[in-house]
């Protein structure tokens, strides 16, 4: 890592900042056992609580991919948020495979609403936003509906599993909702996010200019997590671009 001033370095690809990480599994009402971690803040305050659907398991998404591990991997510290990640149904990571296998944005219902469950009735979080990225963005307005949820945050929607009456759901309810688009998304760009999401008045879009829906590259994680933030725990901002050791 690059040395800065006294003990002070750069946050890179590979950060790992101090966070109290433990593996957890859950059942849901099929009986699919999932599994996952909760990364909190050292201090164990899990009062703020950041859900994460990860993108298509048959495209290679899973809680690891890489804006999710980051954020375990940041935001505990950086910005006092607890972050959830699981593998839903049939998906593999480092940590390990979920029972079953893939729903088609179906049987993920499930999955959702167990998840949800733990992160309120076992991990303690009070208040608790759901963030889907692409597969889990269609997951999250199908199905992240409990009213406990304070809102959802959508990074690279694609709108392939949603259905009109999903948004409709989103626009009668009115929870807030913030969605970042990138300019050069491969399935939903600015223009035709700004027309397919227009049914839901309290939606607030970004459009990213130079993004893509895979946001690979730190300055576009270093802009999602502080989009992310600046939902979920504004005070925190701005996030830093260095640590001490």
């Amino acid at each position: 890592m690059t040395k800065l001033t006294g003990m002070a370095e750069l946050i890179r690809p590979s950060t790992v900042l101090p966070a109290q990480r433990n593996p957890i599994s859950f059942l849901t009402s099929d009986g699919i056992r999932l599994i996952g971690e909760v990364s909190a803040p050292k201090n164990g305050d899990v009062s703020l609580g950041l859900l994460c659907l990860h993108p298509l398991p048959t495209h290679g998404g899973m809680m690891d991919s890489h804006i999710y591990k980051k954020a375990a991997n940041r935001l505990p510290d950086m910005a006092g948020i607890a972050v959830i990640r699981f593998n839903t149904r049939g998906t593999k990571s480092e940590q390990g495979k979920s029972e079953g296998e893939f729903g088609g944005g179906v049987y993920e219902k499930e999955d959702v609403v167990a998840a949800i469950n733990y992160c309120f009735d076992v991990v303690g979080v009070k208040k608790l936003w759901v963030t889907g990225w692409s597969f889990g963005t269609d997951l999250a307005l199908k199905y992240a509906r409990d009213s406990r949820v304070a809102g959802l945050i959508l990074l690279s929607p694609p709108l392939r599993f949603s259905e009109p009456n999903d948004l409709e759901f989103w626009a009668k309810d009115k929870r807030p909702i913030t969605a970042l688009i990138p300019e050069f998304d491969d399935y939903l760009q600015p223009s035709a996010a700004q027309e397919k999401f227009s049914v839901i008045p309290q939606i607030q879009l970004i459009a990213v200019k130079d993004g893509k829906h895979l946001w690979v590259g730190e300055p576009f994680v270093y802009r999602v997590l502080s989009e992310i933030v600046k939902v979920v725990n504004p005070s925190r901002l701005p996030l830093p671009l260095e640590f001490e050791r």
